[in-house]
């Protein structure tokens, strides 16, 4: 199998995967430090690759996260777009932050994330949610070390772009 071959499926792997993992059920004390696996692989990729990661990908994983959580149809589709849209159009500087000024704008975008979610969900008719639900963005920029790191270790062992 050539590199550029394997390099597809790896990203499409690891897409699938966050997608996977984002409908892992947890117990209920610990459903609220769950962190929101789409976007940190999005925003990885967006960083690493950004020819390959579009609005329109975006939008269709959040589409596909839509119809496999079920909620309501294009809640993270929108999340997910606006994420990788700010994503995209800071690359060029988020790059080469430090890796925690970078856990600190996954942060900004992890409750920008859940600000949305809130907003859409008040329109929805939904209540407001209890304060703990703001714990799960602490939690995803606690792990952006590591997902980085982790992700950017296993693409260079495969020589991939």
């Amino acid at each position: 199998m050539n590199r550029q071959r394997l390099g597809m499926w790896w990203f499409v792997g690891t897409l699938v995967f966050s997608l996977l993992s984002m409908l892992v059920p947890l117990p209920d004390v610990l459903e609220p430090f769950k962190p929101y696996w789409p976007a940190l692989v999005l925003l990885y990729w967006s960083l690493e690759s950004g020819d390959r990661v579009t609005l329109g990908l975006a939008f269709a994983m959040g589409l596909a996260a839509d119809l496999l959580d079920g909620v309501l149809l294009g809640e993270q589709a929108l999340r997910l777009t606006a994420l990788v849209f700010i994503a995209l159009r800071f690359r060029s500087r988020l790059r080469f932050f430090p890796i925690w000024q970078q856990t600190l704008a996954v942060l900004a975008l992890l409750l920008n994330d859940r600000i949305l979610l809130t907003i859409v969900r008040v329109f929805a008719g939904d209540a407001l949610p209890p304060p703990i639900w703001w714990v799960s963005p602490f939690v995803g920029a606690a792990l952006w070390p590591f997902v980085f790191l982790l992700l950017d270790d296993l693409r260079m062992r495969l020589r991939l772009q």
